[in-house]
């Protein structure tokens, strides 16, 4: 309150952090220097290097975006038949894997976690089936160890979609270290930000030697043509982006949680609506969703932010909405 007038601010939760603008034209200055703009430049390996120090990574492959991190690391892991993927995502998860000719077999998520139900994965297994793409949806973290041990048990790839699990963790360690590869974006509006962009984690050296080969049109050291790849490359201006927000990682993390419990603050004992049960020692408090009986329901509420829309659940009774931002008066 300011003299008789109230003040009125703006909180955004996922609203893109950008670095101080003279930091980033510093980054570019370089660029510019180098005349060198793409083809794994000198900004996205420095990039990677910083990525792989913040999560204690053996090595970050930054790609063009989320979507192509997910394709590329089908395509890494020669997968051709069932993927087995929660019903409840962005369409990036079930897109890439119709484009790279798998076919996506959706398993119901947990009412609470959002996640993929573990307890129903099992049934949607058949001959058929040669991968589980789970997605820590809103950087809640899956369970990690009952998805290895049924991976484990039906000789099943596992591909985490990790698009926004920046950040999150499981057992002290990035959830980033879990599967055979974990594919996460660097969108505008995840925790770390190089405008648009991605990349792939995998802890075994093959694997990881095939998607540097395949995000650069399949070629080798020797410039042939070792795998069938794509242009999944990021360019140097993104990763100069990334390696200017990096500097500030703890501080997007920090200030994320702090928006996150302020919310809740807020809304105290609201019955209108349940939350996403989250662990809030792994996660990385992305987003803030809420939970509601029918649709109908909130429409009703959402109807004054119609842009505040994120994805919501159609298989189920519930419908998900994420809140990007709220007037606190």
């Amino acid at each position: 309150m300011v003299g008789k007038h109230k003040v009125q601010k703006n909180i955004s939760v996922v609203e893109p952090f950008l670095a101080p603008l003279d930091e980033y034209v510093g980054f570019l200055e370089k660029v510019w220097s180098s005349k060198i703009l793409t083809h794994n430049g000198p900004m996205v390996r420095a990039l990677e290097i910083e990525i792989q120090k913040e999560l204690g990574l053996d090595r970050f492959v930054a790609v063009s975006n989320g979507t192509t991190a997910l394709q590329i690391a089908i395509k890494a892991l020669n997968l051709s038949g069932e993927i087995i993927t929660p019903g409840f995502s962005w369409i990036a998860t079930a897109s890439a894997i119709k484009w790279e000719g798998c076919s996506p077999v959706f398993c119901d998520i947990h009412p609470e976690t959002l996640n993929i139900d573990v307890e129903q994965i099992e049934s949607c297994i058949n001959k058929n089936t040669v991968a589980i793409m789970p997605v820590h949806v809103f950087g809640n973290p899956c369970d990690v160890e009952s998805i290895e041990e049924i991976a484990a048990k039906h000789k099943l790839k596992v591909i985490y979609d990790a698009a926004h699990a920046f950040g999150t963790t499981v057992s002290g360690k990035s959830v980033l270290t879990y599967g055979d590869i974990s594919a996460t974006s660097l969108h505008a509006t995840k925790m770390l930000n190089t405008g648009e962009g991605g990349g792939c984690v995998s802890t075994d050296q093959n694997i990881q030697s095939r998607l540097e080969k395949i995000r650069f049109f399949g070629f080798d050291d020797s410039k042939n043509i070792a795998v069938d790849g794509l242009n999944g490359k990021m360019n140097e201006l993104s990763a100069a982006l990334g390696l200017a927000n990096i500097k500030y990682i703890s501080k997007i993390l920090s200030d994320r949680q702090k928006k996150y419990k302020l919310y809740r603050e807020l809304l105290g004992e609201n019955t209108a609506f349940t939350m996403q049960k989250i662990d809030e020692v792994s996660t990385n408090f992305s987003y803030f969703p809420l939970i509601f009986e029918t649709k109908d329901v909130s429409e009703k509420i959402f109807w004054r932010f119609p842009d505040q829309k994120y994805f919501e659940i159609s298989r189920q009774k519930y419908s998900i909405y994420n809140t990007f931002q709220t007037k606190i008066i």
